[in-house]
């Protein structure tokens, strides 16, 4: 799961002066970067324990809430001011109250997808000390925004594309030469049906969040009227093909019930597979992918906690912004802390859920306002689907995490609403 806030920093710039901006290829790849891996390389099992033999269809669903999340987004960053942080249309649209619970909502996801990023890093080098692992790389992650160090687009591509093709190069070697299991585990008890797909899709579409780095970097695109709509369909595009890919390898050749139980399912597929060397390999490519949306995810919250705190929906003094690059220290301190506190709290399982449950929280509250964009029915199907799957995918999510997910946006909610009711 990866979302960005755009920064106005002299890295946008070549040194001659000349702005840098995304052509259409720089955008699909910037979108891949945002996307594909992150989540793939463990969400499927937790999905696979719910939806059973019926997992792809639990992705394709999952596929079409992400979609119809982007062109909910696109019609209301095009029909808004450009204004940057992900509260603001949302704001601009239904309110204050409602633009602060769309922020925090987006905050809390971030912070539990960074937890979730830092633990599957943990679990693909040190399975044993997984959270350990993961702490050590919030803390490093940390470290390197406080010096104003960050990866760059090239770098985030190239990493992109290298995970894009072992992810290919798995599939095919998974399903032309198949492992052969002696003892296979049986189905999930209980898992399959409409509601277990449902649940499914809700684990899945925390893979599936990247789109929103595109709208939210649309001031750096060329033309970004028609590159950002093309950017993310094809993206979005490949990225939900390679998740269909993968389930319908997995599934096939080891089962629901053998993937339902793994931890790094697709790097312990590998090491069973006809090329067992593919499974280092695998792993690689997991840290870098989960390491790199973790690294940028960390700097989107804090940017988005900065411009809440500009537009006084949390304190002043997280606002600050320091250095040539204008990084929001105290905003990332604040959300590494909270990022090191989720590690020690929940498992990546757990993680995942409330992420998730939060995401569409945000992601009902974009539609929303995009429905009161038109009054015509017919541009109002997208907003009104839109609401009603994100909610049901929501609370159909495990119940702890859910909980979990209401009470932390309640509280988020009602700061908000105090803090409006109080402002001069």
């Amino acid at each position: 799961m990866r979302q960005g806030v755009a920064m106005a920093t002299a890295s946008e710039h070549h040194a001659d002066g000349t702005d840098r901006r995304l052509l259409l290829p720089g955008a699909v790849g910037t979108g891949l970067a945002a996307t594909v891996g992150a989540g793939l390389f463990v969400v499927l099992a937790p999905a696979a324990a719910t939806a059973g033999d019926h997992l792809v269809w639990a992705v394709l669903l999952a596929g079409a809430l992400a979609v119809a999340n982007a062109a909910s987004s696109l019609r209301l960053v095009a029909a808004g001011r450009p204004r940057p942080g992900t509260h603001a249309p949302v704001r601009d649209r239904l309110g204050v109250p409602w633009g602060h619970l769309a922020g925090w909502a987006h905050v809390v996801a971030s912070i539990a997808a960074c937890a979730a990023l830092a633990q599957t890093m943990g679990l693909h080098v040190l399975p044993d000390w997984s959270k350990v692992f993961a702490a050590v790389a919030v803390v490093a992650a940390l470290g390197l925004h406080l010096q104003g160090i960050d990866r760059s687009a090239r770098g985030e591509q190239v990493v992109a594309l290298l995970v894009a093709v072992v992810l290919v190069v798995f599939v095919t070697i998974l399903l032309t030469t198949p492992p052969v299991l002696t003892d296979a585990p049986r189905d999930p008890e209980g898992a399959g049906g409409p509601l277990g797909v449902v649940s499914a899709a809700g684990f899945v579409v925390f893979a599936l969040t990247g789109h929103q780095r595109l709208v939210d970097l649309r001031d750096r695109v060329s033309d970004p009227a028609r590159t950002v709509p093309r950017a993310i369909a094809l993206s979005l595009g490949i990225v939900i093909a390679l998740h269909v890919l993968v389930t319908v390898a997995l599934t096939r050749t080891l089962g629901t019930g053998w993937l339902a139980a793994r931890e790094a399912p697709l790097a312990e597929a590998a090491e069973i597979s006809a090329w067992p060397w593919l499974g280092p390999v695998v792993r690689i490519a997991a840290v870098l992918a989960a390491g790199g949306v973790m690294m940028s995810l960390l700097l989107s919250a804090a940017g988005e906690v900065a411009l809440m705190a500009r537009d006084r929906h949390l304190p002043t003094s997280l606002a600050t912004r320091v250095g040539p690059s204008l990084v929001p220290r105290r905003a990332v301190v604040v959300v590494a802390a909270l990022t090191l506190a989720s590690v020690v709290l929940v498992d990546v399982r757990q993680a995942i859920a409330f992420a998730s449950s939060c995401v569409l929280v945000h992601f009902a509250l974009v539609h929303a306002s995009a429905w009161t964009l038109d009054r015509r029915w017919t541009r109002r199907v997208v907003p009104v689907l839109g609401v009603t799957g994100c909610l049901v995918v929501a609370v159909l999510l495990p119940w702890q995490s859910v909980v979990a997910a209401a009470l932390v946006l309640l509280l988020g909610a009602t700061i908000g609403w105090v803090r409006h009711t109080t402002r001069e």
